[in-house]
């Protein structure tokens, strides 16, 4: 059984993604447990019918960083407009020292005096666990658009 670097004892599973996936980034696919995805996994900028794992980390981290301003709007008592969006770009890197990542998440909270906008992103990105779990590791940027 793999060790992990950290485990937190006071924390208890709500939930657990389960994939299948074989074939990798160059000619893959992956399957959830419950059958609700279901992709083809292509390289970047290929001309194969898939996806990559950089757009399913965009897309994860948006939907969750959203639903985390949502969280810290609630705290605050404060109406989130319904256009609010996020777009995420996860960039792939090759140095000297092999591949990674970097981010950019692009918040638009309309209507949304800035001042109040920044603090309810600042917060969202300590609440959110993809920007828990990246934290630190990769460079990230939050901005307001």
């Amino acid at each position: 059984m793999a060790q992990l670097e950290r485990v937190r004892t006071t924390s208890k599973v709500i939930y657990t993604a389960k994939t299948h996936t074989t074939g990798g980034r160059e000619n893959g696919a992956s399957r959830s447990s419950d059958g609700h995805l279901d992709v083809k996994i292509a390289l970047p900028g290929s001309m194969r019918t898939g996806t990559n794992p950089e757009q399913l980390l965009a897309a994860g981290w948006s939907a969750c960083f959203e639903s985390a301003i949502a969280v810290a709007a609630r705290k605050k008592k404060i109406a989130l407009p319904a256009e609010l969006a996020i777009d995420a770009e996860i960039d792939l890197h090759l140095g000297d020292d092999g591949y990674s990542l970097s981010a950019r998440l692009n918040v638009n909270l309309p209507g949304i005096e800035r001042a109040v906008a920044r603090a309810l992103v600042d917060e969202a990105h300590q609440i959110c666990p993809y920007s828990k779990a990246t934290r630190g590791n990769i460079d990230v940027a939050i901005n307001l658009v």
